[in-house]
């Protein structure tokens, strides 16, 4: 097939551009600078400059590639995490979770393209509400990462309603995607919050790309949890991520204190998180996961 890839010079796209190319595809990935042009080429891909917020960027990048299927990988997460000033620090993911998603929809179907595939997102923001893990039956939290919640709501909304696939990834692990919290394990400047009984949900790099790639192949529809068999609470894998780094154990701090220091976002995540099933994925897709859980992934990384 003619594959779009929106953002594949992104963490994720690194790692599902070249996979899709060794399955023989035809691969045209986007960026926004120039100067990453040859991370896409190097890797059997068209490379092609395009800014997701430009409504005519992204319409002649798509109408030149007519893909048979489109791939929403477009964000811009990175630098130190900045959880405190959630809003400020996603601004721009959520304008491309919006805007951005409404021009590859507009452009899809002015070229006539059957299927478009997004990034969403499915770590610790689940309805906080029953049980410490949730499907794709239940809603994800109104609230959980303030505007961001809005913005992943119209994501999903429209590329449904395009008869599109919205894929729920939990929390990124792997080359590049961790880094910053490493660093800031190892500093002993990410606490256990509370109780730390707050989930959330991990998948390493490669096992979302494979998700993805098969997503494309199947011309998969609806949302998927696309998340390791392992959800977790933040007591039970913060820890374990700082002995995988080398570092002392994270401090605890309450709740009344993360407030202030922290914001409101780390301390829900922290004590209220829900995480979530991939039994559905597993099961339609016949997905296969390298890490099954990310007590292995974290391991194998930081050795």
């Amino acid at each position: 097939m003619r594959v779009f890839v929106a953002g594949g010079a992104g963490v994720l796209g690194r790692r599902l551009v070249p996979r899709l190319v060794a399955r023989g595809h035809q691969v045209t990935a986007t960026t926004t600078s120039a100067a990453k042009l040859g991370l896409v080429t190097r890797s059997g891909a068209e490379a092609v400059v395009m800014d997701g917020l430009d409504a005519a960027s992204v319409g002649e990048a798509v109408a030149t590639a007519r893909p048979d299927v489109i791939v929403h990988q477009m964000t811009a997460i990175s630098g130190k995490p900045d959880i405190k000033h959630f809003d400020r620090w996603f601004a721009t993911t959520n304008r491309l979770r919006t805007e951005g998603t409404d021009h590859l929809l507009a452009a899809a179907e002015a070229v006539g393209v059957a299927h478009v595939v997004a990034q969403s997102y499915g770590s610790w923001n689940g309805v906080r509400e029953g049980g410490w893990v949730k499907t794709e039956e239940d809603p994800l939290d109104p609230t959980s990462t303030g505007r961001g919640a809005a913005a992943i709501r119209h994501l999903e909304d429209v590329v449904l309603k395009a008869n599109g696939a919205v894929l729920r990834y939990g929390a990124f692990y792997g080359p590049g995607a961790t880094d910053d919290q490493v660093e800031l394990v190892r500093k002993r400047q990410y606490p256990v919050v509370g109780n730390g009984a707050g989930h959330s949900s991990w998948v390493h790099l490669d096992d979302a790309a494979d998700a993805t790639v098969l997503v494309v192949e199947q011309r998969a529809r609806g949302v998927f949890n696309i998340v390791d068999d392992e959800p977790a609470p933040a007591n039970e894998w913060l820890p374990y991520l700082a002995e995988c780094a080398g570092a002392k154990p994270p401090m605890r701090i309450p709740t009344w204190l993360a407030r202030p220091l922290a914001g409101p976002v780390a301390v829900t995540m922290m004590t209220e998180g829900r995480g979530f099933s991939n039994a559905k994925a597993k099961r339609e897709l016949g997905w296969q996961l390298r890490y099954p859980s990310w007590r292995q992934g974290f391991k194998q990384e930081l050795a």
